[in-house]
């Protein structure tokens, strides 16, 4: 088996993964602690998927003006992960600020596909992991999906 370079073309033209066609409609950047790395100081892979979701948390409270704590407390909305399509695309490090950007890629009836791309500090041309993220829209109660609700869908329709 040979290892494939999967990285963009250099050169002045060029753009990474990230910035040929990503716009996102949130950002949030955080800082890398220990507790994100293995022994080497590099972000464990699963350490991403709760930062994802720590993102989302946030986009939905700061981002959408929808308090994530009361969707789910309160309004007894949930949103769980169904589906996850991730790439790694370069190692993040202890130390290091990321940004991950977040984008509406399809909005369904009763589901959300989020396109999410982890840069470095806000730098679209430093492309850490790239995520498909579908969400589905539940009743706490029922434990069954139910349409997206009205206010989310109209936040993500705001400019």
């Amino acid at each position: 088996m040979t290892a494939q370079d999967h990285s963009p073309a250099s050169g002045p033209a060029s753009k990474s993964v990230c910035e040929a066609v990503f716009q996102p409609m949130f950002e949030h950047t955080l800082l890398v602690h220990f507790s994100h790395c293995d022994p080497a100081g590099m972000v464990f892979f699963p350490q991403y998927f709760v930062m994802l979701n720590n993102c989302v948390e946030l986009w939905f409270t700061q981002g959408l003006h929808i308090p994530y704590a009361q969707l789910v407390a309160k309004r007894r909305v949930g949103l769980p992960t169904v589906h996850l399509v991730s790439r790694f695309v370069k190692p993040s490090y202890m130390g290091e600020r990321i940004t991950f950007g977040f984008a509406v890629k399809r909005l369904g009836a009763r589901s959300i596909v989020l396109d999410v791309h982890v840069y470095g500090a806000g730098d679209l041309a430093d492309a850490r992991a790239i995520f498909e993220q579908t969400l589905v829209t539940t009743s706490l109660d029922t434990h069954r999906s139910i349409a997206v609700p009205e206010d989310i869908v109209a936040a993500f329709k705001r400019p």
